[in-house]
């Protein structure tokens, strides 16, 4: 599978008051994930994480309307706490067989300023994952609050 075969890419920056190891935990960490990972739109139930390159990845819960969803993929870059980067395979349409999330951590005086990149969407996937800019609010909320 290649993860930058399609031809979008997303790219939405928020800034945090915290520092990026704050950030980065909230990001990697399975229980923290599933505190303020998706909002509205779903509830995950269950993630499991092998935080590791080439370590292995998984979500699964409900979406609107009580619809079962799983995402997982693959770590590709773990540099903490300025980078985590990995392969996403969703099971909800358009069907991108696999793309790539890559958050970009950048601490300055207690302050962290998140770049996420998601590439290698087809422009049907890239409509499918504008929901970027939500949950960059839902991790800032998640860890202003516990800061």
């Amino acid at each position: 599978m290649n993860p930058t075969g399609g031809t979008e890419t997303i790219v939405k920056e928020i800034t945090i008051k915290a520092p990026a190891e704050r950030v980065f935990q909230a990001l990697a960490d399975p229980d923290q994930r599933l505190k303020w990972w998706g909002g509205d739109y779903f509830k995950g139930t269950h993630m499991a994480s092998d935080l590791r390159l080439g370590g292995k990845w998984m979500m699964r819960g409900t979406a609107t309307g009580d619809k079962p969803f799983a995402v997982s993929g693959e770590y590709r870059v773990i540099e903490r706490p300025n980078v985590l980067a990995f392969t996403w395979v969703a099971s909800w349409p358009p069907g991108d067989a696999e793309t790539l999330v890559r958050f970009d951590l950048e601490e300055t005086a207690g302050v962290t300023r998140v770049r996420v990149t998601h590439s290698g969407l087809t422009a049907e996937g890239a409509r499918a994952h504008r929901g970027w800019p939500d949950i960059l609010a839902l991790l800032q909320a998640y860890v202003e609050r516990a800061a």
